[in-house]
């Protein structure tokens, strides 16, 4: 299989033997394993990997038995513990691990927000670096396929962009490793650690939200059509969201009276994801949702891009109560800038938001130039 090189572990390796663990977060199947892999070799003998999905590995991790780690760590100076998540209580174990034999260099990885399963953040607060590796981004994928065309950025919009799926050299490969990463892979961490009473209604919530991309989204609206209550629906967003699957995206407002403030588009962290629950099948060009899916793809862009950053700008839309609307804000600091995405036409930013932000930065983002505003 071709193996891409991830921006992400230039940032990492600096982070490497500074008396913190690090970990790498992800959905499943987004090169999370390949990564780690490839940071342990470089230490030959003296580093190791293990899978924690793996019952002769699990057996090791005992709450208030530190010790038990010792035959995985000893003799290493970096060892690499893969779908940590999957170990009940791992923050606790890894914590107490991390201060009681200090000098390892421990390197944990998981498919989902480790406080989904086993609340990790609070016992590991201080002791860790986190770095979050989401699908291909399209410098990774320039770079592997440096000749690529317009053909070839419309098959990462309609097929997605996580490695596997990328590397599939024909149609049918793609169909079929999107459709199983879609089906088998994402949800699995929710469906094992989170109370799911009613799996149909969770999976037709994502289908709702696959169909709403690019429109704010009415959680009582969600609620009314799936039959249940709020508190379920925000609970599933949550869940979503703590799973990589989607992200909520909050409008920008200086002027509550005249702009949206409390409204709120869901997006996928991979349009490949969000295709295999409306559509996978059709191709780009002759899709009357295409210009859902392209602003999906160029927000999902710009939030991996954030992933390389240690101040990642904030994501928004700006709308207006009397219609007006940006597409996508990008804050960082003071600085603010606004892309409308339209597929091909160049379109201009709304004479009421350069009156009421004279100083932000416009820029039409068409799949004409959406490659060249994000290689370097």
């Amino acid at each position: 299989m071709k193996l891409f090189k991830r921006d992400i572990e230039v940032r990492i390796i600096p982070f490497l033997f500074k008396d913190r663990m690090v970990v790498i977060l992800g959905p499943r199947q987004s090169g999370k394993t390949t990564l780690a892999k490839k940071i342990v070799d470089e230490y030959g003998q003296q580093g190791a990997y293990y899978d924690c999905q793996l019952a002769e590995i699990r057996e090791h991790f005992v709450v208030g038995r530190p010790n038990t780690l010792l035959p995985l760590t000893e003799g290493k100076k970096i060892v690499v513990f893969d779908e940590a998540q999957t170990i009940q209580d791992i923050g606790t174990i890894l914590k107490v691990f991390h201060d009681t034999y200090p000098g390892v260099q421990i390197i944990a990885t998981g498919s989902s927000s480790f406080d989904l399963a086993n609340k990790i953040k609070e016992p590991m607060t201080g002791r860790a670096f986190e770095f979050l590796l989401l699908p291909l981004t399209l410098p990774e994928v320039g770079l592997a396929y440096p000749d690529m065309t317009e053909a070839d950025l419309f098959s990462i919009m309609q097929f997605g962009s996580y490695p596997k799926v990328v590397a599939a050299e024909t149609m049918d490969e793609k169909l079929f490793a999107i459709k199983n990463i879609a089906t088998n892979y994402l949800y699995k961490d929710v469906f094992v650690f989170e109370d799911i009473r009613n799996p149909k209604v969770f999976e037709d919530l994502l289908k709702m939200l696959a169909l709403q991309v690019g429109s704010t989204v009415s959680v009582n609206e969600l609620a009314q059509t799936l039959g249940v209550t709020r508190t379920t629906v925000n609970r599933y967003l949550r869940l979503l969201e703590q799973s990589f699957i989607i992200k909520r995206v909050y409008a920008f407002s200086n002027n509550p009276r005249t702009e949206l403030k409390k409204a709120f588009k869901v997006f996928f962290l991979d349009v490949g994801v969000r295709n295999a629950l409306v559509d996978i099948a059709s191709p780009m060009g002759t899709r009357a949702d295409k210009g859902a899916i392209f602003e999906n793809f160029f927000v999902a862009e710009l939030m991996k891009k954030g992933t390389l950053e240690i101040f990642p700008p904030e994501i928004m839309f700006w709308r207006t109560r009397s219609g007006a609307e940006i597409d996508v804000i990008e804050k960082s600091g003071i600085e603010i800038f606004a892309y409308e995405c339209k597929w091909k036409e160049t379109a201009t930013a709304p004479s009421s938001f350069t009156a009421a932000y004279p100083k932000a930065r416009f820029v039409s983002i068409t799949t004409e130039n959406i490659v060249a505003h994000f290689l370097p």
